[in-house]
């Protein structure tokens, strides 16, 4: 049985769902370069950072822009995702969330947050689970996002644990990347091509059953 004394989620796709407003906000981007994009194409951008999305979304269509140009299209595309964003509350929770984190406290496991996002810290306060985590490591708090694993290294040196006495949740290919190499045990989420790759894999969190591991108080 595994031992842990914390969990850390990525925000997107596990505490809550707003891939499609991001989804949305590329696409206004993609459509205003003219280069075709869609759901599929919007899969490579999962867990990417923001700049890493946008270039990657340039790569399909081998595009280049002048950096002022490129400043302009993230601007655009944040207001664009934050406005798509603002009536988010706490019913917008994915499944399972609320009985996992409150089952989490019940056994005095310490909680975080690892995301490549620099809305992260809003998105929490939206759906009120900012107070509840004891850190938040945002895309403002690193300077290599996933799949370097700084954004979940740094958190669990924030809650003052190693890696191993830490479990991810990840629903990203690039996030588990960023896990495993830093040294965790990695919870598949929501995406059945993470299967191969992750300690487990479950539909959400509704099928996590925090007795299934060991409590280290």
């Amino acid at each position: 049985m595994n031992t842990i004394k914390a969990l850390i989620f990525d925000l997107d796709g596990v505490l809550v769902s707003t891939e499609h407003n991001h989804f949305l906000a590329w696409k206004r981007i993609a459509d205003t370069l003219n280069i075709p994009f869609n759901e599929n194409e919007n899969e490579l951008l999962k867990g990417l950072s923001r700049e890493k999305s946008l270039e990657t979304l340039l790569s399909l269509d081998n595009r280049q822009v002048s950096a002022s140009e490129f400043e302009e299209l993230l601007r655009v595309k944040n207001e664009a995702y934050l406005n798509s964003v603002a009536h988010l509350s706490p019913q917008d929770c994915l499944p399972g969330v609320t009985e996992l984190i409150d089952a989490a406290k019940k056994a005095n496991l310490k909680l975080a947050v690892g995301s490549a996002s620099r809305n992260a810290k809003l998105i929490l306060q939206r759906i009120e689970l900012d107070s509840i985590m004891d850190t938040i490591v945002d895309g403002h708090a690193v300077k290599k996002t996933k799949p370097d694993p700084e954004v979940f290294l740094r958190a669990a040196k924030n809650l003052q644990l190693s890696p191993a006495e830490c479990l991810v949740f990840e629903d990203a290919e690039s996030g588990v990347q960023a896990a495993l190499d830093g040294g965790f045990m990695v919870i598949g989420v929501g995406n059945p091509s993470l299967k191969n790759r992750v300690s487990r894999y479950i539909p959400s969190l509704h099928n996590f059953n925090i007795n299934e591991y060991e409590i280290l108080g």
